[in-house]
Formats: structure tokens, C-alpha cells, sequence
């Protein structure tokens, strides 16, 4: 990295710590009301209770509206944080909801993640960027203690806990023990020789796997990379080009091919009291499906991939275009100067003397990986990543004694994958608090803020699709931004469709919702703090910043198109 930016990176950091210090010392949090609406049962005892992560929530005490400390009236004449975290209440119609309080620093809300990713554009150091980002937000937080109060908390979340055991132990494990018994480069030889025949298969075939894995994020992510690597690698497809194609056919093919579990999450957080298509649980997943015909970015981005497989480049931006040139002209897969996050263990192959490797040694694992996935979803409403994981690795390993591998050569394969992974895994675990902390420091809060009732109501859509494409970049999550940024944006919305007399209200409100849904979906896959960008890095061995400098042009290019046909649609339309 040049001194240069060195310097400039430490100057940076040295500003936004300042700025931090300055922030908690003198800038009051702007508190503000939200409200959650959930699915209630009353029994015949007359209690009341809503399902949560699959779990039955009994609700202890009701308060009416007017007399919650948590109303916005009563929060704008707080100076200091409320005592109560949540509370129930019923308003005017008699409607229960959960109030919870938030906060935002204003336009200071935005330092964590702006600071990370400055530092990530002038470092190209993912770790140390990441860890300055979460530095500053502990800050503002007025959290000092980085370990106890911040890093530990974070870690010891549930969803936290299991995404390391899934990325760590499990991806690492199964990728490890495939690069010992040679199952990865079998496989890559059977699909060379029988489908494969030069680049443009090879992307091909991994833009094919992207549509099969509709389960979308994370699950997409390392399933299409992991497979797809040893063929890839093979035939001489950039990384760069390979990163692009798993990353665009993640999240937002899952937002099209919609049978899984993003109906059921998003439709808790599209309520509106008095909207008919809106009104129970069946109506709101149904009014996802009908709105998915304008998921434009999704079906851009796919068809940009497509376009990138068949090797035609005009809409695929310099850098990607140069990546082509550069592995069909000397070979070399990554730029020069580039650091893949996939580590050395993991890029080659140390079979013992005397174990024949065999293709079916990776399509069984996959199979079964995939079938309990898909199947946990089918049966019980959430696929089961771990235990799909978990199984293939322990099949893997199976097989392999089996065919007479030893225990410890087995037991090495499965250390070598914990190795190759550990480094991305950290950041991996910074992402994640960093975009926990750009969360409770309100920066999504303070953007959607900005917004107005005033506005012309054909200006809606893009307007959400841009603040999204921000709030999601910002903190590195889809659906972290879906709980931001629907509760607030569908009744605004509404309140629009009313004050302005669109004629087609039903319509309005599903352009509005897929562009709160894809812009989303950009922010999220364009972050270098998302865990989708990191994983698609990851595991087709591309250097972070290569994968999210050359996917932005052809990403910018689906959601600016999608921009046009979203304004024009609600102008003509709505």
C-alpha cells in the first residue's frame, strides 16, 4: 500500500475518533417512536401472545397509547434515555402494538460506516478498517471497553454464535477435508470433461448453480462459490468474474424465485392498520408475490450475469472487462497486488499417498447438503443451514475412511479448512458489529427521517430505492435494512397514496415495495462489510476490494435503469 495512503488512512482515523469524542460529548440523540405490529392470539382465558423465532411470547401488560413514556410525544421531551426498553400498548382502534425506543445522532449517525469504508477504499485492508469503524461507533456509543462491552456482547448473540459455527467450523471443516481427499478437483476434472469446455461454460454452469440456490444471502453465497471454484479455477475464469456472478445471483435471484424464507420475514414488517391487501399474514405474503414483476434491480443484475457468462461484456463495467483480459491473456486470476481472502490451505490439494479421489466424494455432500436445506424449508417453514452443513461435512468425512483414509489425515484436512477460513471468519464477526453498531447508532433512522409527506408521490419510489441502497451499504445487511426501513416507509407511503389521490393505490404501494426491497438488496451486495460480499470474496478466492470495485459499475448500472422504470412506472401508472 503506498505511504500515501497510509498517511491519509491515519489522518482519517484520527478525525473520526475525534469526531466521536465530540459526538458523545455534545450531541443529544434525537429519540424517536417505533412501532411493531405482530400476528396476536388470545386464548379463552384471555391472554394474549405472538410467535417469535419460532417461540410463543406471552403478553404480561397492556397500557393505552397516550400513556406510554415510549409515544413520540413523550420521547421529544426526554433528555435522557428511557427507562423502559419496550411496551405494549392499544391505540385509538383498539390495536395492539409493541413500542420500542430508537435513536439517531443526525447526519453523525453515518460515521461508523462511512469511516469504515473509507478505510477500507484506502487500505484495502478489510480487518483493520473494519475494526476502526467498530472503534468509533463503541465511542459514540460511550462503550470503552472494546472486549466486554462491544466484542463479546456482539459475539455471544445467537446469531452471531451461529454464524461463525456455520463459516468457521463447518464451511472451513468441509472445504478442508475436500481439498484432502482431492473430492474438489475431481469434480472439476468430471465437469470439465463432460460439460466444461473453455471459460464460457464454466460461468455458465455457475450462473445455472445461482438460479438453483434460490434460497438467497449466505446460503446461496457459499454453496454457488463452493462448488463452483475448482471448475472455475480450472478452466481460467477470473475471480473477479466469479465473485461478480455468485454475489449478483445471491440475494437478488432469492427476491425473485421467492419460495423461501424472505415472504415470511418481510410481511411482519409491512403492516398497515385500515389497508385491506395488507391485512393478514396470507394477504401481506401475497402481496409480495404480486410485486415481484417490479423487482427491476433483481432481474437487471441477474441478466447482467447472464449476459458476463455468455462473455458479453458491454454492460459489465472496466474493471471486470479487464479481469477477462487479463486470465485469457497470461492466466493469472487475480491483479496484481491482490490478497485473496481464501488462504493457501485451501488452493491446493494434499492428497495422502495411495487415496484415489472420486467425484461422487463432492456431489454426494452437496447433494445432501442441499436436499436437507431445501427440505428443513419445505417441512419446517426455515431451511436448516447447520444441519445441512454439519451433514456433509460428517458424510465427507465418512466416505473417506471408508475408502481407507486415516483417521488423522482426515482429522488434518479438517484442521487445514479451519485454517483457510479463520482470517475471513474475523472479518466475517467485525462485519457483523459494525453493522450492529451503525444500527443502534439510528443512521438508517436518520436517512429514512429525511423524508417528507411533501414530496410529488411519482418521487417516492426512487427516493426509497436510494435511501435503502445507503442504509444497506452502510451497515452491510438486507434484512437489517428491511427492519428499518419498512415500518417507516410503507405508511409513509400510504399517507401519500391518501394526501395526493393516487388513482391506483394497490399499484403505488407495490412499486414502493420492491424498491425499499431492492435497494436493499444493492446496498447489501455492493458493501465490503456485507457477509454476502465477503463470503462471495471468500470463496471463489478474490481479494474483497477487486470484488467490490469491479461488480459496482455493472451493479450501479441495474439499479439506475431500475430507477428510471420505477419513476416512470408510479408517473404513468399509479
Amino acid at each position: 500500500m503506498p505511504i500515501k495512503s497510509n498517511r491519509i488512512a491515519l489522518v482519517t482515523f484520527i478525525f473520526a475518533i475525534l469526531s466521536a469524542i465530540y459526538i458523545k460529548q455534545f450531541i443529544a440523540p434525537h429519540w424517536v417512536e417505533q412501532s411493531y405490529v405482530y400476528d396476536v392470539s388470545t386464548n379463552e382465558a384471555g391472554v394474549s401472545s405472538y410467535i417469535y423465532k419460532e417461540q410463543k411470547v406471552i403478553i404480561d401488560s397492556v397500557v393505552n397509547y397516550e400513556d406510554s413514556p415510549l409515544n413520540q410525544q413523550n420521547l421529544n421531551n426526554k433528555n435522557s434515555p428511557p427507562k423502559l426498553k419496550q411496551q405494549w400498548v392499544t391505540d385509538e382502534k383498539q390495536q395492539l402494538k409493541l413500542l420500542k425506543p430508537a435513536f439517531h445522532f443526525g447526519i453523525w449517525s453515518l460515521l461508523p460506516a462511512l469511516i469504515t469504508i473509507i478505510l477500507c477504499l484506502l487500505t484495502r485492508e478489510p480487518l483493520t478498517a473494519l475494526l476502526g469503524g467498530v472503534i468509533v461507533g463503541s465511542i459514540m456509543l460511550g462503550r470503552y471497553d472494546l472486549t466486554d462491552k462491544v466484542i463479546i456482547p456482539n459475539l455471544a448473540k445467537e446469531g452471531t454464535a451461529a454464524l461463525l459455527l456455520l463459516y468457521l467450523w463447518l464451511l472451513g471443516g468441509l472445504l478442508g477435508i475436500w481439498s484432502k481427499t482431492g473430492a474438489a478437483q475431481a469434480f472439476a476434472n468430471y465437469m470439465t470433461k463432460h460439460f466444461v469446455k473453455g471459460r464460457k461454460s464454466a460461468k455458465l454452469v455457475s450462473w445455472l448453480l445461482g438460479m438453483l440456490f434460490f434460497q438467497g444471502g449466505t446460503m446461496s453465497t457459499v454453496l454457488v462459490g463452493t462448488t463452483v471454484r475448482p471448475l472455475a479455477d480450472k478452466a481460467k475464469v477470473s475471480h473477479e468474474e466469479m465473485s461478480y456472478i455468485v454475489d449478483s445471483t445471491a440475494s437478488p435471484i432469492a427476491s425473485i424465485l421467492a419460495f423461501n424464507a424472505w415472504p415470511a420475514y418481510v410481511q411482519a414488517l409491512i403492516f398497515i392498520p385500515g389497508v385491506s391487501f395488507l391485512a393478514t399474514e396470507a394477504d401481506r405474503i401475497s402481496f409480495f408475490f404480486q410485486s415481484i414483476p417490479f423487482s427491476f434491480y433483481s432481474m437487471f443484475a441477474v441478466t447482467g450475469t447472464l449476459l458476463l457468462s455468455l462473455n458479453i461484456t458491454t454492460f459489465s463495467g472496466k474493471r471486470i472487462r479487464a479481469a477477462k483480459l487479463r486470465a485469457e491473456t497470461t492466466s493469472k486470476l487475480d491483479a496484481p497486488g491482490a490478497k485473496p481472502l481464501s488462504a493457501k490451505e485451501l488452493q491446493s490439494t494434499d492428497i495422502p499417498q495411495g487415496y484415489k479421489p472420486h467425484v461422487l466424494e463432492f456431489i454426494l455432500p452437496l447433494v445432501t447438503l442441499t436436499a436437507i436445506a431445501i427440505g428443513s424449508f419445505i417441512m419446517l417453514g426455515s431451511p436448516k443451514i447447520n444441519w445441512a452443513f454439519g451433514a456433509a461435512l460428517l458424510l465427507s468425512a465418512v466416505i473417506a475412511l471408508i475408502k481407507g483414509m486415516s483417521l488423522n489425515n482426515v482429522v488434518d484436512g479438517f484442521g487445514n479448512g479451519l485454517k483457510g477460513v479463520v482470517f475471513a471468519s474475523v472479518i466475517l464477526m467485525l462485519a457483523v458489529i459494525i453493522g450492529s453498531i451503525s444500527k443502534e447508532t439510528g443512521g438508517g433512522l436518520f436517512l429514512v427521517s429525511l423524508l417528507g409527506e411533501q414530496l410529488p408521490f411519482w418521487c417516492l419510489p426512487v427516493i426509497l430505492q436510494l435511501i435503502t441502497m445507503i442504509i444497506a451499504f452502510s451497515t452491510g445487511t438486507s434484512w437489517g435494512t428491511y427492519a428499518i426501513a419498512f415500518p417507516l416507509a410503507m405508511p409513509l407511503a400510504w399517507a401519500i397514496c391518501q394526501s395526493q389521490g393516487v388513482t391506483n393505490p394497490e399499484l403505488f404501494m407495490m412499486l414502493c415495495f420492491a424498491t425499499v426491497l431492492n435497494g436493499s438488496v444493492f446496498g447489501d451486495q455492493c458493501s465490503p462489510i456485507s457477509d454476502t460480499t465477503i463470503l462471495s470474496a471468500m470463496t471463489t478466492g478474490c481479494d474483497l476490494m477487486d470484488h467490490v470495485k469491479s461488480q459496482l459499475a455493472p451493479a450501479a448500472l441495474a439499479a439506475s435503469l431500475a430507477g428510471v422504470l420505477w419513476t416512470l412506472t408510479a408517473y404513468f401508472f399509479a
